[in-house]
């Protein structure tokens, strides 16, 4: 079997952000921790540690600044060094036992942004639950 290559990762959680109808990125999963005081003292300042080194290396996409319905990728041809400075963040996030979700993928909608290191794709803001299907079984 060949590998699979995918062009983008995204790490989010199970909660939905409001706007998007999407999962919350790690960025925001981690603010809303020390913004709910989940997250405190030295795990707070090593969480903003990371994010100032992203806000400082990282162009803030406009579409994510105005609040659009967007969602981030990293660009996997381009995510080493990125994926390790967040690092720290997935092990916060596993201290505080907070569920969280590495995402692959080649289509992630409509490109409203992209610069060398990440994309911001444009979402409907739309979720369709659907029932399930009475069976999965090929009886």
């Amino acid at each position: 079997m060949s590998s699979l290559t995918f062009k983008y990762v995204r790490i989010q959680g199970k909660e939905l952000a409001r706007n998007t109808m999407y999962a919350k990125g790690i960025f925001s999963m981690c603010m809303q921790m020390i913004q709910k005081e989940v997250m405190t003292g030295e795990d707070a300042d090593l969480y903003m540690e990371i994010d100032s080194w992203f806000a400082e290396n990282l162009p803030w996409p406009p579409p994510c600044k105005n609040q659009e319905p967007v969602v981030c990728w990293f660009k996997t041809e381009n995510s080493e060094e990125m994926m390790k400075m967040i690092r720290p963040a997935l092990w916060l996030l596993d201290r505080y036992h907070h569920p969280y979700f590495l995402v692959y993928t080649n289509t992630p909608g409509e490109i409203v942004y992209e610069d060398k290191y990440q994309i911001a794709a444009k979402v409907d803001g739309f979720l369709e639950i659907e029932e399930v299907q009475p069976t999965w079984s090929p009886e």
